[in-house]
């Protein structure tokens, strides 16, 4: 039986760059989970009797939330929901089941790499029929919807249990509960010579997962251990956990401390890699280096086509704004197109569908292909080993070749969390004001070419994005970029993006910090961060 229950509309249900996030103990108010999947349903086209794909990260909430989209699923109309076993799906296998089975989009249940348990992070994203995040227009419309909601359906009983593998039904719906893991790693065997990564790993080659008690542990062990043959115990807190086993879920040189130790011993492991709560992002650890994002998606994008899938080469790459410009020069060497994108996979979406761009990377540590419409931590991972296979070398020197062939790019990202929002607006808008006046000043010994606050015409739909970042751009190339990020869930976060390139081999072995420290004084200066946020330091650098 269908239920039509009454409901009043939060004001607070706006999605951010990946979807609506709230601590836990905000979804648990009265119907705020439902009013929100109530306005996805009503806002997306499907046609009748349609395939939804449901599942999250497992963190605390995840089984609750996946229970409920299953009855309210049920009660709009939808044929067949596919469910992840335990309600688990990373973020890029729900992205794969989406386009696999023609399904008419999915509901992603993630907060990504932020903390989880019952005082942490939670997330409901809707994604649509390509397996990617929704676009703006789409999620303009679901916040607007929300904004009015006055009732929500949803089928009277409880949801099947979904923790064993197969089909039961509610109502007229099928519910089909599979194992998270088999399409996925399917489809990773596809891309990626599994024969010759197993002769890397069977000779000697020691390989380190950390899954850091998040999604990834699953599809890590049966990829890594179980199919390409590493040691058992070669993945390490691969037990998924609610509260991610009371860590933090995101692979940074802060978070991922123990493993970025372990490759610095000169006995170490020859290859280290983690992921995220929801398995799309990745850190990529050599023995005696860690593999900056922005480094690791130009040496990718350079040597993609050692991978079966790539063997014909790659169309064109796509970068986040704030993301170095390093794989730009590797485009320009190749002769392809590279594009410029706001922060947000979204942005993606249509650069993959209309084939302009193979290969998309964000400073944050999320890098992909046109494989699914997702980043894909355990992707990267295997494209790494796969040339690392071909190549012979190790990662240190697979890093120092690319930056003597294109130069390298010094970079880093400060974060400055849960800042006053009231203040953290105040220094952007500040910045904004002074847009117009700031080419030709001079700080330091850099002279500013241009500045502005990017916005974005889409190539493909002609859609426009705007405010989506302040670049003040010196003479020579280097950068400072501001922007608030869209992905926390208390205060703001203010991270500010400092590069700058280096052509010279002799200078490549320079500490980044010393390499950037005019620019990181600059930085503070001109966006007066201390004078108006009071911190003089970030709390985090990657």
């Amino acid at each position: 039986m269908i239920e039509r229950i009454a409901t009043k509309p939060y004001d607070d249900q706006k999605p951010g760059t990946s979807g609506l996030r709230k601590k836990v103990p905000h979804f648990k108010q009265e119907n705020y989970v439902q009013n929100f999947l109530q306005a996805i349903f009503d806002t997306v086209g499907k046609g009748e009797r349609e395939t939804l794909v449901i599942g999250g990260d497992g963190r605390f909430f995840n089984r609750d939330v996946v229970a409920i989209a299953i009855r309210m699923a049920a009660a709009n109309g939808y044929g067949r929901v596919i469910v992840g076993q335990g309600g688990i799906l990373s973020t890029p296998a729900a992205s794969n089941l989406i386009r696999k089975r023609g399904a008419a989009g999915g509901i992603v249940l993630s907060a990504s790499h932020n903390p989880g348990g019952p005082k942490g992070d939670f997330g409901i994203k809707y994604n649509i029929e390509n397996g990617g995040p929704a676009p703006e227009r789409i999620t303009s419309a679901i916040y607007k919807k929300t904004k009015a909601i006055g009732e929500y359906r949803i089928y009277s009983a409880p949801a099947p249990e979904f923790l064993t593998v197969g089909e039961r039904s509610l109502g007229d719906m099928t519910v089909e509960v599979i194992d998270p893991v088999a399409d996925y790693a399917d489809l990773m065997e596809e891309l990626f010579d599994f024969g010759k990564i197993r002769d890397l790993i069977a000779s000697g080659f020691k390989v380190r997962f950390d899954a850091m008690h998040a999604v990834t542990g699953p599809y890590a062990t049966e990829i890594l251990e179980n199919r390409l043959g590493a040691a058992e115990g070669s993945v390490v807190n691969g037990e998924p956990k609610e509260d991610f086993g009371g860590g933090h879920p995101d692979p940074n040189a802060v978070y991922a401390a123990d493993l970025i130790e372990e490759l610095m011993r000169d006995d170490g492991p020859d290859f280290g890699a983690a992921s995220d709560g929801d398995g799309d992002r990745n850190l990529i650890v050599g023995r005696g280096i860690v593999v900056t994002p922005s480094d690791s998606l130009a040496v990718l994008a350079a040597n993609a086509h050692l991978a079966p899938a790539y063997k014909k080469g790659i169309a064109g790459v796509a970068r986040s704004m704030p993301t170095s410009q390093a794989v730009d020069r590797v485009a320009k060497k190749l002769g392809i197109g590279a594009y410029e994108t706001p922060t947000g996979w979204k942005y993606f979406g249509n650069l993959l569908d209309a084939g302009k761009v193979t290969i998309c990377g964000e400073e944050s540590a999320g890098t992909g292909s046109d494989h699914v419409r997702e980043k894909d931590g355990v992707w990267a991972v295997l494209l790494w080993l796969n040339i690392l296979a071909e190549r012979h070398e190790s990662v240190k020197a697979i890093i120092e070749s690319h930056w003597s062939e294109f130069g390298r790019t010094f970079y880093q990202r400060h974060d400055f969390e849960e800042i006053d929002t009231d203040k953290a607006e105040g220094l952007m808008e500040s910045l904004r004001d002074r847009l117009a006046s700031m080419a030709g000043q001079r700080f330091g010994s850099l002279v500013v070419s241009e500045a502005d606050d990017f916005s974005y015409k889409d190539p493909v739909d002609g859609s426009v994005a705007t405010g989506q970042g302040v670049r003040i751009v010196f003479s020579g190339g280097a950068r400072i970029v501001y922007r608030l990020s869209g992905t926390g869930t208390a205060g703001a976060t203010l991270r500010v993006y400092i590069e700058r390139y280096e052509s010279d081999p002799a200078k490549h072995t320079q500490d980044p910090g010393e390499a950037l420290a005019e620019l990181i004084s600059i930085a503070d200066s001109v966006g007066e961060i201390k004078k108006r946020t009071g911190r003089s330091e970030p709390d985090v650098i990657t």
